[in-house]
């Protein structure tokens, strides 16, 4: 049997752009990306924190340490800038895997650096 985990989040990140005409997806910092072992293309849940609204879509990567988290095409009507979101990513594990398996959890400040990263 395979379970499906927590693989990455980033935890409390503004919402710093909202683009309603462009392809849908969310645009995100590379670095916060590499930090949470992210990939563009990469499906994620966005979970607004503000509204209490939760949406799939996937990862485009933006600019290096700019702190970019935007919203695209019809995930902007989902948030507004200043919200604040939760982002994860998901995997599928074996039994063996879920033994040894630790989520990696990054946590930001308001201007979306990085404070902490957590693996335990």
């Amino acid at each position: 049997m395979r379970r499906v985990l927590c693989k990455s989040k980033i935890h409390r990140a503004t919402v710093t752009q909202a683009e309603l005409f462009y392809e849908g997806s969310l645009t995100l910092d590379v670095e916060l990306m590499d930090a949470a072992d992210m990939l563009p293309y990469e499906k994620v849940q966005i979970v607004n924190l503000n509204n209490g609204q939760r949406l799939e879509t996937y990862l485009i990567p933006g600019k290096r340490n700019s702190g970019i988290v935007c919203l695209n095409g019809p995930a902007a009507r989902h948030g507004a800038v200043g919200d604040e979101i939760i982002i994860i990513t998901y995997g599928s594990y074996d039994e063996e895997e879920v033994k040894k398996f630790k989520p990696t959890k990054i946590f930001v400040d308001k201007k979306n650096r990085i404070t902490k990263k957590q693996t335990k």
